[in-house]
């Protein structure tokens, strides 16, 4: 049977497969996304270009460490007006990211990559358009103390399918690259090539 390693660390994209039946394995690729990321910008790359480069560099890694594995490695990167936004760090900077998108319009991209045999099989990049209310700092006080830890591991600091949502009052594109995997197209994939069962 053909082993199926997810290079992420993501409890959402871990859960979103388990799910849909995809029966992998969930291994952290280590990779210095900061600073990846930071050469990324400096070169003038898109969010895009952003998050398919760091989904092919995990699943590269991961499959050089198990070379007979089918690796699936994917990205997400949050854009507002040209700024990109990764996970906050800690409560303070969590405020400060959600008040910076606060009564505006962002775009979340979802790319997600398959390998085997060290070359690339497959690739899919999604996006959607979130706008989120004018709230005030009292209920985001009130949101930040509800959420908890958790919403740290989110880029933007909320999770759609939680308290999040009341973050927003529209929500453009597909559900699941919002929660940071282009799920459909992905499962799509591994059923036409023998993977999962059709």
């Amino acid at each position: 049977m053909t082993r199926l390693i997810l290079a992420s660390a993501s409890a959402s994209r871990q859960m979103m497969l388990k799910n849909a039946g995809v029966d992998c394995e969930a291994i952290a690729s280590m990779i210095d996304e900061d600073s990846f990321k930071q050469s990324l910008k400096s070169e003038g790359a898109s969010a895009d270009e952003a998050a398919e480069m760091l989904a092919e560099m995990k699943a590269m890694r991961m499959y050089r460490q198990h070379p007979e594995a089918i690796v699936i490695a994917a990205d997400q990167m949050l854009e507002c007006n040209g700024v990109w936004f990764d996970k906050p760090v800690d409560a303070d900077h969590c405020r400060a990211q959600l008040q910076a998108l606060r009564g505006k319009t962002h775009k979340l991209v979802s790319a997600a990559v398959v390998f085997k045999e060290g070359s690339r099989i497959w690739g899919k990049i999604d996006s959607a358009d979130l706008t989120m209310r004018n709230f005030s700092d009292e209920w985001l006080d009130w949101y930040l103390h509800q959420a908890g830890p958790d919403i740290l591991n989110c880029v933007g600091g909320y999770q759609l399918e939680g308290l999040g949502a009341q973050l927003f009052t529209a929500v453009r594109g597909d559900y699941f690259t919002v929660l940071g995997l282009p799920l459909l197209p992905l499962i799509g994939f591994l059923r036409d090539h023998g993977i999962l069962k059709s």
